[in-house]
């Protein structure tokens, strides 16, 4: 398994629509392992394949439900892979406090459906269906938003959004310049090795 680097706000790739998995291949499977390794190493709950540079329907999420006395107590519902979702069903509203591993240090409220059914695929091609509410169904929701080019940013209202992204590309000017400027410089090299 590999850690694989995440991307951050402003990168493209986040605002672009995932394409549907057709093969569920050993490369698939690495792939759902590199992620899990990811979001671990990361300490996140959930991660979209776009969050690390794949534009496919995929997403992984292991989502804390109770905690006990001590760290070792909490109780997940474990590693959840999700692969070509759709949601079924939404009932309720929820305001919740979110955040994104591709917008370190920000977090800002939600309004998101209390409880969903969700049908996907896991691994194998298998169709599993999965009712969640309360922070598993914000995670769903907020995850199935990234494959579909929509970050929680995009969830505010006019005016909070931008106060929320000023802030966030004031904190976060340097690694914005740092990450433009590998981009540029990887099109460059792709651009040479092509002429």
């Amino acid at each position: 398994m590999a850690v694989l680097e995440v991307v951050t706000f402003p990168h493209p790739i986040l605002k672009q629509k995932c394409a549907e998995v057709t093969r569920f291949d050993a490369e698939l499977h690495q792939f759902l392992d590199d992620m899990a390794e990811t979001m671990n190493d990361a300490d996140g709950i959930g991660l979209a394949a776009n969050q690390v540079g794949q534009p496919v329907r995929v997403f992984l999420m292991d989502v804390p439900t109770n905690r006990g006395s001590g760290e070792k107590d909490v109780k997940t519902t474990g590693r959840i892979e999700v692969i070509n979702p759709k949601i079924i069903g939404k009932r309720g509203e929820l305001k919740y406090e979110e955040g994104c591993l591709s917008f370190p240090g920000m977090s800002e409220f939600v309004t998101r459906a209390a409880e969903i059914d969700l049908a996907y695929q896991d691994r194998t091609g298998a169709e599993v269906k999965l009712t969640a509410k309360g922070l598993v169904a914000v995670c769903i929701q907020h995850e199935l938003d990234h494959l579909d080019g929509i970050t929680f940013i995009d969830r505010l209202s006019p005016f909070k959004r931008k106060i929320a992204l000023r802030e966030y590309l004031r904190q976060n000017r340097e690694a914005i310049d740092d990450q433009a400027l590998r981009e540029k410089l990887k099109t460059r090299r792709a651009q040479q090795n092509v002429g």
